[in-house]
């Protein structure tokens, strides 16, 4: 029985963002080789990646989590990942300079607990970059629904849908782009569900 095309991209990019599976389609990361996920989770970004050859690592703070990304590179990758997934901290992430051609970081920096922590774990990410590198980070802001978030200090706000997050805003990422000597190679793109939350798409370009 023929496979629909849905079961098909499904096998192929798994739960991947959709924001990223976009930079994808687009060719953005054609010719990216070594690839980080910080903040890993279970891995559903890497499915494609593990599948088509890249050469992929992943870290996160919690081992149920990289023992399943690990299981995934078991059956996905071509040839054996061994100490690709590691337990770690953004903040102290294990690997030199300069390291990764792409470095993704999906739902994790609104987790930072105030704007050094924020810093701190962004400063590493991109450390670890190379020059030309891209960066993709999907991230919590407060565009959209500015008046309907309340601070509650230390860059963190209560959202409508009673989610505690550090938030951002389009100003905040052009300056910090700036400041990491970056380019944004995507303009910066928001998606605003049902007025309770806002999710900001932010791809950067190493210079």
């Amino acid at each position: 029985m023929k496979k629909s095309g849905k079961e098909n991209l499904q096998e192929i990019y798994g739960k991947i963002d959709i924001y990223l599976f976009d930079q994808l389609l687009k060719g953005t990361y054609d010719h990216c080789e070594k690839i980080l996920d910080a903040g890993c989770g279970e891995g559903r970004n890497l499915v494609y990646f593990l599948r088509s050859g890249f050469e992929v690592f992943g870290v996160d703070q919690q081992p149920e989590a990289i023992q399943r990304v690990e299981e995934l590179a078991h059956i996905y990758a071509a040839k054996p990942l061994s100490g690709h997934f590691q337990v770690a901290n953004i903040t102290s992430l294990p690997f030199p300079d300069a390291d990764f051609d792409l470095v993704i970081s999906s739902a994790v920096l609104h987790f930072a607990e105030n704007m050094e922590h924020f810093e701190a774990m962004l400063n590493e990410m991109w450390r670890v970059l190379k020059p030309g590198g891209y960066f993709f980070c999907r991230l919590a802001s407060d565009i959209g629904i500015e008046s309907s978030v309340h601070f509650i200090g230390n860059g963190r706000y209560i959202l409508p849908d009673e989610s505690e997050r550090f938030l951002v805003n389009q100003e905040m990422l052009i300056r910090l782009t700036k400041k990491m000597g970056g380019e944004l190679h995507e303009p910066i793109k928001t998606t605003n569900v049902q007025n309770l939350r806002s999710m900001t798409t932010w791809c950067v370009q190493k210079q």
